[in-house]
């Protein structure tokens, strides 16, 4: 039976998408790791691990940019629709927070030099404690894309809560030291920089929460019907 023009420009367009996904997926993994090693340099004070940070920072901004030419490249060649276009979409807002997160990993890195010029202190615990859950969170919104699963994502979307509250609690705590002991200010900073850059890492999972459940579902995460467990 004879192919059809239609046929090959369907085929072409699907092979297209499932590029572009596994782009998004790759660049998750390496933001993964560098999640990973950027908490690393903080609590094992090794400052040996940033220069492959910042290597793979540079190949993230690269990966967000091809993705971009690619989804600009759907749009004026495909006109894509219903499914076809969600994906697309979220193909840009997945490109982009994944980009911030790699960036911000980056900067926790480089704090880690800053930090190294202090002796540890108690509260880095805390900081593996929040990177800990943020991490978690991060490896559960990046299953709940590859597999197209809503459920993890809508767990990411529930939890940031505690990552919040992690975070709170922490800065109460490293704000109070710092208050009743001057010599804690200058090391105390870099924990609260850390602090940050480690919450907003997981308001960016939680984008990327969202960003799953309107791809999968075509709602918005915010008005949908998510009951507690």
């Amino acid at each position: 039976m004879e192919t059809s023009t239609h046929d090959h420009i369907v085929t072409s367009y699907g092979e297209e998408l499932d590029e572009l996904a596994d782009e998004i997926a790759r660049m998750g993994g390496i933001v993964e790791t560098q999640l990973l090693d950027a908490l690393a340099a903080v609590v094992r004070r090794d400052e040996s691990i940033i220069k492959t940070i910042r290597e793979r920072e540079m190949t993230v901004n690269s990966m967000q940019e091809e993705i971009d030419k690619k989804v600009i490249r759907l749009f004026a060649l495909r006109q894509p629709m219903a499914t076809d276009l969600r994906v697309t979409i979220t193909a840009l807002r997945l490109a982009s927070d994944l980009e911030r997160i790699g960036d911000l990993a980056k900067n926790i890195a480089y704090r880690s030099r800053h930090m190294n010029k202090y002796p540890p202190m108690d509260l880095t615990q805390r900081i593996e404690r929040l990177g800990t859950i943020v991490i978690k969170q991060l490896r559960e919104v990046l299953d709940a894309l590859s597999s197209d699963d809503i459920e993890p994502a809508i767990r990411v979307w529930q939890n940031d809560d505690e990552v919040d509250e992690h975070y709170t609690s922490l800065i109460k705590e490293m704000l109070l030291a710092m208050s009743e002991d001057s010599s804690l200010v200058d090391p105390g900073a870099n924990i609260l920089f850390v602090a940050k850059n480690l919450e907003r890492i997981g308001d960016h999972c939680t984008n990327i929460a969202e960003a799953v459940h309107y791809q999968v579902t075509g709602d918005a995460l915010e008005t949908a019907d998510v009951i507690d467990d």
